[in-house]
Parts: structure tokens; sequence; C-alpha cells
């Protein structure tokens, strides 16, 4: 069975950070590019960043320089570091797994973990 479980997410004032982690199951993770993706309320779903095969990264405009996204195949696990978080950062964050390279489309999703930055 593939599993994606997302955690870390939490309640942190404007400018504090968070460290999101992906956990892998029931494929070949090495294989995969992973994604986060969020939504917040009343808006559309929105890429946030993707690491490939390779450890290429890729970022949205509005977390560069802010997120760092990185990878652990002997664990199975992905990382996202969030720092200067605004509040506009506010979603649940989801990662999702493609077999590509990042270019879509995300195959598994996991469900998702709440981010809320207070202003």
């Amino acid at each position: 069975e593939v599993q994606l479980v997302e955690s870390g997410g939490g309640l942190v004032q404007a400018g504090g950070s968070l460290r999101l982690s992906c956990a892998a199951s029931g494929f070949t993770f090495d294989d995969y590019a992973i994604g986060w993706f969020r939504q917040a309320p009343g808006k559309e779903r929105e890429g946030v960043s993707c690491i490939n095969s390779t450890d290429s990264t890729y970022y949205t405009n509005s977390v560069k320089g802010r997120f760092t996204i990185s990878r652990d195949n002997a664990k199975n696990t992905m990382s996202l570091l969030m720092n200067s978080l605004e509040a506009e950062d506010t979603a649940v964050y989801y990662c999702a797994a493609d077999r590509g390279d990042c270019m879509g489309p995300f195959e598994f999703w996991g469900q998702g973990t709440q981010v809320t930055v207070s202003s």
C-alpha cells in the first residue's frame, strides 16, 4: 500500500520557522520526484517546491530564499524547512510523488498537514 504521511505542521508566529516532513512507503522512493503543495482557504492548490530523483530542486517564487527542500533516500523521507514564515504561507500542505521530473502528474498524495502563521 502506497502511503505518504506528512508531519510537522502547526501554529507559528510570523518570522518563525517550521520543518515539514513526508514519510513514504509502498513504492520505490528513489525513483520518484517528491513535491510539496499547499492550499489556503478559498484558494486553489499551488505547487510550493519539488525535488527530483537526482536532487534537482524547484521552488515557487514566493518561497525562494525562505524554504529549503531535501530528501533522505535511505529513510524514504523528504523535508521542507520553512523559514521567515509569513501569514500568506498559512495553508494545508501536502506532499506528493511524481514518477517523472516534478512536472507531474503526481500519482500519490498525502493527507496534508496544517500550517498556520499568525501575524
